[in-house]
């Protein structure tokens, strides 16, 4: 018996210690989410916020040349449920490849991606897809520019943003694979969950850890 719980508590420690590493892409997510909306006339449309059906956040994504090749970049996603207006558990998610835009050179790049419709959900809940060729994806407005844009938010089902360099601005995103990361679900949750099951079925429940990322979710995106 003692053995059997000397193995249980190595688990949960195990769980606790590979989690961390989720924890911290959530938390880097509400930060890259609080500095970005704090930017007044340059942050991304309140109008465009209160309709996101799903937001997708990659923080410090590509530190390298990421047209030449790219470095794997992680990120966390979340969905409004429909019917109360609530959002879902954070799913993780990675991307690779694609090229976005000219600003990138060997920086860091802060990515979000704002899904529109339900078609948008569809794919990026896929086990994998690739922006541009199976999704419209457009360079979304920010501050003022999103009543100049009304044509692109009809045809995208995402609207595309980057920060480089303290620089914000909509951009070109074409090629990017963007696959479902269920190691980092597994070691988050606990269970390899498909990123459907935790962003509409949620079966991830509401871990604490990911309380702040739906809180700045619900104050930024009423």
């Amino acid at each position: 018996m003692r053995n059997a719980l000397v193995v249980v508590a190595l688990s949960i420690a195990t769980l606790s210690a590979q989690s961390s590493d989720e924890t911290r892409r959530i938390n880097d997510a509400v930060l890259v989410l609080q500095e970005i909306m704090a930017a007044g006339d340059k942050a991304v449309p309140q109008s465009i916020m209160e309709k996101a059906a799903g937001i997708a956040v990659f923080p410090s994504l590509l530190k390298g040349g990421f047209v030449v090749g790219g470095q794997r970049g992680h990120g966390v996603l979340s969905v409004r449920n429909k019917k109360d207006g609530t959002w879902s558990a954070p799913a993780f998610l990675t991307i690779t490849g694609g090229s976005i835009g000219a600003q990138i050179g060997g920086q860091a790049v802060d990515l979000i991606l704002i899904v529109q419709n339900d078609r948008g959900l569809e794919q990026l809940v896929k086990n994998q897809f690739k922006l541009g060729a199976e999704a419209g994806v457009a360079a979304g407005p920010v501050g003022r520019e999103a009543a100049a844009a009304t044509d692109i938010q009809m045809r995208a089902q995402i609207l595309s943003y980057s920060r480089a360099r303290g620089l914000f601005a909509g951009i070109t995103l074409n090629g990017a694979t963007i696959r479902q990361d269920r190691d980092a679900n597994e070691r988050f949750y606990g269970t390899a969950y498909r990123t459907g099951q935790i962003v509409f079925d949620g079966l991830g429940g509401s871990p604490a850890s990911a309380a702040t990322w739906r809180e700045a979710l619900a104050k930024y995106a009423k």
